[in-house]
């Protein structure tokens, strides 16, 4: 089977559309707000006709400016005038009662310096929260809710059949997934239906999770592989949106195997005295459900889950049409073939 084009991970252009956006927004939040916080200009008359009505509150003398604040209506402002020579208006401010201290001017360099830090402050924060993160592990903060699945190309397929020793009832069991995952036509064209998904069970350390790779190895397929308890985070949501993340990754990519370990992490069945009834591993659990009843064998998926206790499992997630198959891999035996 020729392979097919994969996509190739990067960045997508409507993240870096987004980071764009996002950067102009706190840009233009930052000017408004500073020019929520400038005083308003006001012609040296005008100052002194407040001093004289009473409208001035407070007042500080520099050698080029006067600031301060006044009654503007209801409310109170800020505002700055250009200082005249005036030898009265020291005695007005007395007269008036107006509070008022002599300041020096701030020098240029401060103004430039702070409006320069204030542009790093913003890049630092940028590249922090999403640069760094995207060239470490592509994980950024505007990828939160994204899968965190490791992707294994066919072309980087080595684990096969020849590795798995030991239990050869459970990988006769999953000859027909490999025929079909070789040749998905073939299937589509007699009409046969596979399995949705395949539960592997077993105690631990039996090799439930090499056969899995085995199986990807043998049909030359992507294989997605995450552990259940990556899904679930501390904010509700997050996991079934990494759920959706995953299977449309792996539509994207068919056809493939997702393979999801430690099944039980969000598969355990609901109502069972733990958590309530919204809390983020039953959504978790919805949306897987949800999922694969949404897509069918043609597409080339095959939902794989491995767990040790398949007992305390949800009844809606092992019933026919989800993980309707079900193959026990025991310890391996000395009789085992590779």
């Amino acid at each position: 089977m020729k392979a097919k084009n994969r996509k190739v991970p990067g960045v997508p252009f409507r993240q870096i559309i987004l980071w764009i956006l996002t950067f102009i927004i706190v840009v233009t939040i930052y000017s408004k707000m500073g020019q929520a916080q400038a005083p308003k200009e006001l012609d040296y008359s005008d100052f002194k006709a407040k001093v004289a009505n009473g409208d001035i509150l407070s007042a500080t003398i520099s050698p080029d400016n006067i600031t301060g604040s006044f009654k503007d209506g209801d409310k109170e402002s800020k505002f700055r005038t250009v200082k005249i020579e005036d030898q009265a208006l020291v005695q007005q401010l007395i007269d008036a009662k107006v509070p008022f201290k002599a300041q020096a001017d701030k020098s240029w360099i401060y103004s430039v310096l702070f409006n320069v830090g204030m542009v790093f402050l913003f890049v630092f924060a940028w590249w922090f929260l999403f640069i760094r993160p995207q060239r470490n592990d592509g994980r950024s903060a505007l990828n939160f809710a994204k899968s965190k699945a490791k992707l294994q190309d066919p072309s980087q397929q080595e684990i096969t059949f020849k590795d798995v020793a030991g239990c050869d009832e459970a990988k006769e069991e999953m000859q027909d997934i490999i025929k079909f995952l070789k040749n998905p036509k073939k299937f589509q064209t007699l009409g046969a239906k596979l399995p949705k998904g395949v539960l592997l069970y077993g105690a631990p350390g039996t090799g439930k999770t090499l056969l899995a790779k085995a199986v990807a190895g043998e049909a030359k397929v992507a294989f997605f592989s995450a552990s259940a308890s990556e899904f679930v985070e501390m904010f509700v949501g997050v996991g079934a949106a990494r759920v959706r993340d995953l299977f449309n990754n792996a539509k994207q990519n068919a056809p493939a195997i997702i393979f999801i370990d430690e099944l039980d992490a969000v598969g355990r069945r609901r109502f069972a005295g733990i958590g309530g009834g919204h809390d983020e591993r039953e959504q978790t659990l919805n949306q897987l459900l949800i999922e694969l009843d949404g897509f069918e064998s043609k597409q080339g998926i095959i939902l794989m889950g491995s767990t040790n206790r398949p007992d305390v499992l949800d009844p809606a997630l092992i019933r026919p049409g989800r993980f309707d198959r079900h193959i026990n891999v025991p310890s391996p035996d000395m009789k085992g073939n590779p």
